[in-house]
């Protein structure tokens, strides 16, 4: 599957299942190898054991809606709530 929005993991950091923390990252539409950011909001799945960071490459607000619809591609298949 191609992702249509930059996602990757914060390197360290551990989820609830075990593996790195997961990111969907925004502001950039190339392709990163590594990344600095700052967390805006959270993904919250409530039935999964991992949430998802929403990291904001250049510490802009992006609005609910267009976090929700460009993660929508893979959060459809949860039930989740966008924290701030």
């Amino acid at each position: 599957m191609i992702y249509p929005i930059n996602y990757g993991y914060a390197e360290g950091i551990f989820a609830g299942d075990g593996a790195e923390q997961d990111v969907y990252i925004f502001g950039s539409a190339q392709p990163l190898q590594e990344f600095t950011g700052k967390v805006i909001a959270v993904y919250h799945r409530f039935n999964d054991v991992e949430d998802k960071w929403i990291i904001s490459l250049d510490n802009s607000d992006i609005p609910d809606e267009k976090i929700l619809g460009d993660i929508s591609f893979q959060e459809q298949f949860f039930y989740g709530k966008l924290y701030r």
